[in-house]
């Protein structure tokens, strides 16, 4: 867990107050268009602190160590003592990974909605082509996760919508692997609150989620979009911390191996959850629930909604999802490729025949 986490409407103008409290030279890590967003009003809340910036990074386009590798150069020949992210997952994680690296402390400033990446003790490094490369796991969570819900609730309601697809497996997924660490007597067990924070994430997103996303498109801050941000930046970070994921994630993983497949990550998860309720043989009631909230909200719910994917190849990602080293070990009982093919198929099924 972050040691702060701070949100609300205007709360990037404060991080000057914040960042003072842990360093007098701050060097920003951002996204290719994030701190052309925000960079002045951060600039001028340092400023006001006596706590200028000393240097930034302002075009990451992807997490990767080469990117890392210079920014850490570049921060170190500014004599940072404190990192910035600014921006998406990518540029946070880049930043959190720089201050890793360097032993500083490093604060997180989301600007869009599509990821709870900013307050994680791990940064997802991929290939500059987005190949996964592996997760490079923190010494420390970040100082602090500063939330500005203006800015992260009026970015492109698809970010949003992104975000709570992500955020809906953690109703899902914890509980499995919750369950699964205690059925195995692991040393690893999963609190009962983080289990409790995601199953509240679970029931903020069905309850806020489809007015959330409207408010956002009007423009308008209300208390189901605060609780949606709070469920997607706080909520279901606190429950993966440590663990947590289970088939949804490791289905999106198989599928994202198939030709085709032209959706984001949140999107992918969110049919993953999908295929996970198959797996654990929910109601059809349950399932129905929910695929109705995907629907709503566009979050795909059948195969065709995923994109022009080569379905030929699905018995191959059904096989990527149930890898010995991916997350499906942590479901409660044995998952077979046959099983998650058939939970994948389910899906496309049911959502077919809804109305």
């Amino acid at each position: 867990m972050p040691s702060r986490y701070v949100q609300g409407a205007g709360a990037i103008d404060e991080i000057g107050s914040f960042v003072s409290k842990l360093g007098k030279r701050p060097f920003v890590v951002a996204g290719k268009t994030s701190f052309g967003k925000v960079g002045v009003r951060v600039e001028d809340s340092l400023d006001s602190a006596e706590t200028p910036l000393v240097g930034f990074v302002n075009s990451v386009g992807e997490c990767t160590y080469e990117g890392i590798d210079s920014a850490v150069k570049e921060s170190s020949r500014a004599r940072a003592d404190v990192i910035i992210g600014c921006g998406g997952g990518k540029a946070v994680d880049t930043a959190k990974a720089v201050a890793d690296k360097q032993g500083l402390p490093v604060v997180t400033v989301p600007t869009q909605c599509a990821t709870n990446a900013d307050q994680m003790a791990d940064a997802v490094i991929f290939t500059a082509d987005h190949q996964f490369v592996e997760d490079y796991y923190l010494s420390r969570a970040p100082a602090l996760v500063l939330v500005d819900t203006e800015v992260v609730g009026f970015a492109p309601v698809e970010y949003l919508v992104q975000g709570m697809g992500d955020a809906l497996a953690s109703g899902f997924e914890k509980p499995a692997y919750a369950s699964t660490m205690l059925k195995n007597e692991s040393d690893s067990l999963a609190t009962s609150a983080a289990v409790e924070v995601n199953l509240r994430c679970f029931s903020v997103l069905m309850a806020h989620g489809v007015q959330a996303k409207s408010d956002s498109q009007d423009g308008t801050m209300s208390d189901s979009l605060e609780s949606i941000i709070e469920a997607i930046k706080l909520m279901s970070g606190f429950g993966f911390g440590g663990g947590g994921c289970a088939a949804a994630h490791a289905i999106h993983n198989g599928l994202i191996s198939v030709p085709g497949v032209a959706r984001k990550h949140g999107e992918i998860v969110a049919f993953g959850t999908l295929s996970q309720m198959m797996l654990e043989r929910r109601s059809s009631l349950e399932v129905e629930r929910v695929m109705r909230w995907c629907g709503t909200l566009g979050l795909p719910t059948c195969l065709d909604e995923l994109g022009d994917l080569d379905r030929s190849r699905l018995r191959e990602a059904a096989e990527k999802a149930c890898d010995p080293e991916d997350t499906m070990q942590n479901m409660p009982f044995e998952v077979t490729p046959e099983m998650v093919l058939d939970a994948i198929n389910m899906v496309d099924d049911v959502s077919r025949s809804l109305d």
